[in-house]
């Protein structure tokens, strides 16, 4: 298997994960439910991926705005700012406006649009370096004074890190921690 096929594939498992094993196993009117009575939501997981994939795949690499902003009227979050759901803490106020068919529609759009970026993209292409600084601010309506943490974390990178990590290794991550909190739930198939 070369890279681009471990991208894709991978890419595939993670989503997988979300839909098959979170989204379709936990009731949608219990996705704004803190497990144990804090933590993550799964609105908040579900968001908070897709925006980090969005920004990453859309703005950093293809130098587009992000799809959030055509989608932040639907979820709820036209007045919420271009950073919602960024951090890795969840913001309440802004998770519990959204509701669960946008979610799932923006969550859809944004790995439908990586998969068909990936299934167009050569190996070739992977060691380009994007203009991340200008794009998260003039694409995204970011500013770094705002998000440090995420400027210092994406500038100088690579594209094979962006697919590397805030595509699949944070989604994958969060995908975790997602079943794991199906699983207090008592929602576990197992």
């Amino acid at each position: 298997m070369d890279l681009h096929e471990w991208m894709v594939a991978d890419l595939a498992s993670v989503r997988s994960k979300l839909f098959d094993t979170v989204v379709q196993l936990i009731p949608a009117q219990r996705w704004h439910e803190q497990a144990d009575g804090g933590g993550s939501t799964i609105t908040h997981l579900l968001l908070h991926v897709a925006r980090h994939q969005d920004l990453a795949v859309n703005t950093v690499i293809r130098n587009h705005p992000p799809l959030f902003t055509t989608h932040a009227a639907s979820l709820g979050l036209a007045d919420a700012g271009p950073g919602v759901e960024l951090p890795e803490k969840e913001d309440l106020a802004a998770t519990n406006c959204v509701g669960d068919e946008a979610l799932l529609a923006y969550v859809s759009a944004v790995f439908d649009g990586t998969q068909q970026w990936l299934n167009d993209l050569g190996t070739l292409a992977l060691d380009i370096e994007p203009h991340c600084d200008y794009r998260l601010t003039n694409k995204a309506g970011l500013a770094e004074a705002d998000y440090p943490w995420l400027y210092n974390m994406w500038n100088g990178k690579a594209l094979w890190w962006f697919v590397q990590w805030p595509v699949i290794g944070h989604a994958h991550a969060h995908a975790g921690e997602a079943i794991s909190i199906r699983n207090r739930m008592g929602l576990s198939p197992f």
